[in-house]
């Protein structure tokens, strides 16, 4: 375990820090049901970071975020997402949920098949606790179980 990690777990984290960080998410999954781009930048500090884990995708800061948005919303326009667990902490958001919608456009290196999707996807949002904002977006799930990568 690294020493970040240590001091992680080892932080105080009051009931008024566990407000904010929840209503900082809420604010941020409003956000993104609205499609409301900049109302999701507002979440976020000046340098976060988004990464897709399976694949090793990474964008950086505002610009990074909005181009992840952008090309996110235009390859699945319909995208949903029901939560199915959360977690909140010190250290941020832990949230699961199942992602439908229709995969219209290429998105990353998976051509667009114009067919439904219906996956579960893990998504880890970093809190800063300076700044009482999330530091991007950790985006873990299965390509294959998603229909978005061949078995093969």
């Amino acid at each position: 375990m690294s020493g970040d990690v240590r001091e992680k777990l080892r932080r105080e984290f009051t009931r008024e820090e566990y407000e904010a960080v929840r209503d900082l998410w809420k604010a941020h999954s409003l956000a993104e049901d609205a499609r409301d781009l900049e109302g999701l930048i507002a979440t976020l500090t000046n340098d976060c970071v988004y990464q897709v884990v399976p694949t090793g995708h990474r964008w950086e800061g505002h610009d990074g975020a909005r181009s992840f948005y952008r090309a996110l919303l235009g390859a699945f326009p319909d995208v949903r997402f029901e939560l199915s667990d959360i977690v909140i902490g010190p250290q941020g958001v832990c949230e699961e949920a199942r992602l439908t919608g229709t995969h219209e456009r290429d998105w990353l290196e998976y051509p667009a098949t114009g067919r439904a999707i219906d996956f579960q996807v893990v998504i880890f949002f970093p809190w800063d606790s300076a700044r009482r904002l999330f530091l991007g977006e950790r985006v873990h799930f299965d390509p294959i179980a998603a229909g978005l990568a061949d078995q093969g």
